[in-house]
């Protein structure tokens, strides 16, 4: 039997404070602070009858809560509404599944519901298990992803259309669903495409009429989605733009930014800055977490134009090579099997794969031949 929380006499003090307000109801009273509406309504009647005591015996009974207690808990509590305004803004700008997994069931002063209050997502999120995607659904992404890659212009209408070609009844709602599952985007001009989350800055692109012919002078970055047997998986790549070498990669089960910083940080650490990095305007790339590790850098930060995949032509080049000589050719039971799967061919690609823009010789090679700071076994370790 578990035990009955107990409430600090400042905590009830505080909660009444507000129910005596009266601009909340006690049920959001109740939700707000975690409690039972039934607590609210004898706390409050109890700061009522007990403030008459201020007034007996023409005040000579010293108040338990006095007229300078009430200032200074109204005053707390304009502090902490400013406060948890700025928090509430901050945290939205990560994504649902991050703040969920914030939460701490077990913490000792703030209950799951406060919690979940605090990192603005409904309680019952917390306890829902995703039921994951359908066969028939996978099997419909890993159409789309093969049709993407030879038709990269095809949006959800043109998709649709295709599949039902293929003797797959779908609709445009279903699949334009998938497609934003997965992270694809129509490369043709038009608004709204490649959107960064709200509030995230964006930034112009570097690129254009730049010549780029020195490593670690232009880094490029992208996120592409992996098939499975019965799911899928992300995977994100930061490659050198002159010789065409994956620095780092990560995989994730989810779209947030944190598996893009982590292979942004090993790429760094292992080869230094680059001058600039490239990246399209997705969500990942234009968080604080991400932005805030260049410019800590001191890397120029360019991005993609609006549905223009040819800014960032020689990374989508590497996901066409990639799918069509390792992710087609297998289906994946487990993570660490792509992983090991993933590692190997990005091993084969770097030191063995010969590449037609590098006169036949591998990334790897053409990176330390041109490299003029690190050579293999010297490596210069810069530390922003």
């Amino acid at each position: 039997m578990s035990q009955r929380k107990q409430h600090a006499p400042e905590f009830k003090a505080k909660v009444a404070l507000e129910a005596l307000k009266g601009e909340e109801t006690a049920a959001e009273l109740a939700s707000r602070f975690g409690v039972h509406p039934t607590m609210i309504h004898q706390w409050k009647r109890a700061l009522l009858e007990g403030a008459s005591g201020v007034f007996e015996r023409g005040g000579r009974k010293k108040p338990e809560i006095d007229e300078e207690q009430v200032k200074e808990l109204h005053a707390k509590i304009g502090e902490l509404a400013v406060a948890n305004s700025f928090l509430e803004r901050k945290l939205k700008a990560l994504g649902r599944e991050v703040r969920r997994g914030m939460i701490e069931p077990d913490h000792p002063d703030l209950s799951i519901g406060q919690q979940c209050k605090l990192l603005s997502i409904a309680r019952s999120s917390f306890y829902y298990t995703p039921k994951g995607e359908t066969e028939q659904n996978l099997g419909l992404m890993r159409r789309i992803d093969e049709q993407f890659l030879e038709t990269p212009f095809f949006g959800v209408r043109q998709m649709t259309w295709h599949l039902r070609n293929d003797g797959h009844l779908v609709n445009e709602k279903r699949i334009r669903r998938l497609m934003r599952l997965m992270g694809l985007m129509p490369i043709y001009q038009k608004p709204n495409t490649s959107r960064p989350a709200k509030g995230h800055k964006t930034y112009p692109y570097l690129l254009r009429g730049l010549r780029v012919d020195r490593p670690n002078q232009v880094w490029c970055s992208d996120i592409t989605y992996l098939p499975m047997r019965r799911g899928f998986l992300y995977l994100v790549a930061i490659m050198n733009w002159h010789t065409r070498k994956v620095l780092a990669w990560r995989i994730s089960n989810t779209l947030e930014a944190d598996f893009c910083v982590e292979a942004l940080n090993e790429a760094i650490h292992k080869f230094g800055p680059p001058e600039i990095m490239n990246t399209d305007q997705g969500s990942q790339f234009t968080s604080f977490a991400w932005t805030d590790r260049l410019r800590r850098s001191g890397v120029k930060i360019s991005m993609d134009g609006k549905g223009r995949f040819l800014d960032n032509i020689f990374i989508e080049r590497l996901w066409r090579t990639l799918k069509y000589e390792c992710v087609y050719l297998h289906a994946w039971e487990t993570g660490s099997e792509t992983r090991a799967a993933i590692r190997k061919w990005m091993t084969f690609y770097n030191h063995q794969r010969p590449h037609s823009a590098l006169g036949g010789k591998p990334p790897a090679l053409v990176y330390w031949q041109r490299n003029d700071i690190n050579q293999p076994g010297q490596q210069v370790q810069r530390v922003a």
